[in-house]
């Protein structure tokens, strides 16, 4: 091989690596290896694990896209820049986080505290608790309205949704919903917010101007039992117009028509369908497998699963970063 030959070689590869690196990455939260596995969407293959904190569960991106995990058995999160791969700091969390999410300015971190039943409000740059908020047994799942201003998080034992003022972190309402509601998704247009039911087989559909049910979906997967049909995690698309839910022990994962309330398309997955996130073009969907420690690559517009990636142990969560 001459020289010019060589170089262009070396160029084709340098630009492989660089379209490769464009595609982005989805990092996965692992409860048994205390560190995240790494997917490059461009070949969907792992491309390598970062350490984290203990029991590593519920994942997110953050304004600034940085990686923000939980650790329930650290008792904080753990703040990670994709660029090095490494910690920044580790933001105390209280006792036994599970779920967060973020205000929308990415300044505070709301948070469901499992064993005190409470949501603690967390300031992210000093890491000081700014408000405790007692709550239902066992809470999950924690959402924010996308104008800051109201806050939900399910607790588990009550089946509640409780709904939370921010401004003066109270409850004005404790909506009940199905049996062991766990995470929630509100719609683009901030009308409705969906909670999934692990122990009733169903969606609870909220008006979030009443906060009152105005409907249920209910789900049925063809040679499973009503009781391994345990919704958890849900992501809807940018529009609106389509939901996507992981069944848990069902093994599978519903696509949604929200406007008419309808199963379109139910898609066989690993075992235990946990956590749901789409890419960025919303052309595939990541399915985390708690049970068969693996993601399942689905193609959205097919309904059909193309790829089964091996991760880490207990997968928990996954967030994109492309």
């Amino acid at each position: 091989m001459n020289r010019k030959t060589s170089l262009g070689a070396a160029l084709a590869l340098i630009t492989l690596g660089a379209a490769a690196s464009a595609q982005g990455t989805a990092y996965v939260s692992s409860e048994k290896d205390d560190a995240l596995t790494l997917i490059d969407l461009a070949t969907l293959t792992v491309k390598g694990t970062v350490p984290t904190c203990k029991r590593a569960r519920h994942i997110q991106l953050t304004p600034d896209r940085k990686i923000l995990v939980a650790c329930t058995d650290s008792n904080v999160a753990d703040l990670i820049d994709p660029a090095t791969g490494k910690s920044l700091r580790r933001i105390p969390l209280g006792d036994e986080p599970e779920a967060f999410d973020l205000s929308p300015d990415g300044k505070t971190l709301y948070v469901s505290n499992e064993d005190e039943a409470e949501a603690s409000f967390i300031d992210v740059a000093s890491g000081k608790t700014l408000q405790s908020i007692k709550v239902g047994q066992e809470p999950e799942g924690v959402k924010v309205s996308a104008d800051g201003k109201t806050l939900y998080v399910t607790s588990e034992v009550a089946s509640l949704v409780h709904v939370i003022d921010v401004a003066s972190a109270k409850i004005t309402k404790n909506l009940k919903v199905g049996k062991r509601p766990r995470r929630m998704a509100i719609t683009p247009d901030g009308k409705e917010l969906w909670v999934t039911n692990e122990l009733d087989a169903s969606v609870s559909i909220v008006a979030t101007a009443t906060h009152t049910i105005v409907g249920t979906l209910k789900f049925e997967v063809k040679g499973a039992r009503a009781q391994d049909i345990t919704p958890v995690g849900i992501q809807m698309t940018r529009d609106g117009k389509r939901a996507f839910v992981a069944l848990g022990k069902a093994n599978h994962v519903a696509f949604v028509d929200v406007a008419s309330r309808k199963v379109t398309n139910l898609v066989l997955v690993g075992k235990r369908a946990w956590n749901v996130a789409l890419d960025k073009a919303e052309t595939r969907l990541f399915v985390v497998n708690g049970l068969s420690d693996d993601v399942t690559v689905v193609d959205v517009a097919a309904a059909k699963a193309i790829k089964s990636i091996p991760v880490g142990r207990v997968p928990y969560g996954l967030a994109i970063l492309e």
